[in-house]
């Protein structure tokens, strides 16, 4: 064998263990893809949008359509879960008004009664009609989650609606990036009611900076307070969960219900944009 074949022979070689190294790689990358995918449907995390560089043109185009699946799937998740609680609220509530509405009116006639007043059972009396009051004032405040009114869409300019926005929180450092011609069908009291309920929870985390973008793809709503731990991640858009002591727990359910009303949906962003601690999304379905 001559020395050109054998240098042939060695390119050859060097080729092949090249190509086959970077076929073993490669295909460890898919399979580290497929468990990233696996773990976050297990977990029921379905915003993962994993990149596409590095890929041939057909893992691409299914790593795309896997990206928007678990997009699709998220909203469909989140639509599904305010309408059973939308349908439990109803029950509950119908239910708890039942039992105390009786309780409050009958108490309230014993109250009255000058057999009562001044007597041993006054206080007794008083203690249960008091408390059926509050029981039954607690559940009118949670109806609001299942009688929404129904949103009147009309086109809103939202860099001039953020901007009215920012004017009620002086105390607060905006940074607002919007096209001015940026506009969206919305109910604009419906969608204030969104904005401060997040600016409130803002505060309340002790944000001192808000910053609101805008793109093709929806709103981004970042503020720098405290960091959302990834266990609370998962609750925070259940009704009546909160970790605040005087919180309601209704703020960011009520929002996203407002929001799926006039055909959006409002999430938590995996990774804050740079600069913030958290980030909601606010998206056309």
């Amino acid at each position: 064998m001559s020395v050109s074949e054998i240098i042939i022979l060695l390119v050859v070689l060097i080729i092949v263990v090249v190509a086959l190294v970077y076929a073993y790689r490669h295909q460890c990358l898919l399979r580290e893809r497929a468990q990233i995918m696996r773990d976050a449907i297990r977990h029921r995390d379905f915003s993962f949008r994993l990149p596409t560089r590095g890929l041939f043109f057909g893992e691409k185009a299914l790593q795309e359509a896997l990206n928007d699946m678990g997009q699709d799937i998220q909203k469909q998740v989140a639509h599904s879960e305010v309408e059973s609680w939308q349908k439990l609220t109803r029950v509950l509530t119908h239910e708890i008004m039942n039992a105390t509405a009786p309780i409050q009116s009958i108490s309230q006639a014993y109250l009255n009664n000058p057999d009562i007043k001044d007597s041993p059972f006054e206080e007794g009396i008083r203690a249960i009609h008091d408390t059926s009051t509050g029981l039954v004032t607690f559940v009118e405040s949670y109806r609001k989650l299942t009688q929404l009114q129904e949103p009147v869409l009309a086109e809103v300019n939202i860099q001039d609606f953020v901007r009215r926005i920012a004017s009620l929180y002086p105390q607060l450092k905006w940074n607002i990036d919007i096209p001015s011609d940026y506009y969206l069908q919305v109910d604009e009291n419906l969608l204030r009611q969104v904005f401060i309920n997040m600016i409130k929870n803002a505060i309340e985390a002790d944000a001192k900076t808000i910053g609101i973008q805008a793109d093709l793809k929806g709103i981004y709503v970042s503020n720098d307070g405290h960091v959302i731990p990834l266990d609370v991640a998962h609750e925070i858009f259940i009704p009546f969960f909160t970790t605040k002591q005087t919180g309601s727990g209704i703020g960011l359910s009520l929002s996203r219900q407002i929001l799926m009303m006039q055909g959006m949906t409002l999430s938590l962003a995996e990774s804050p944009l740079r600069g913030y601690n958290v980030t909601f999304v606010i998206e056309k379905n």
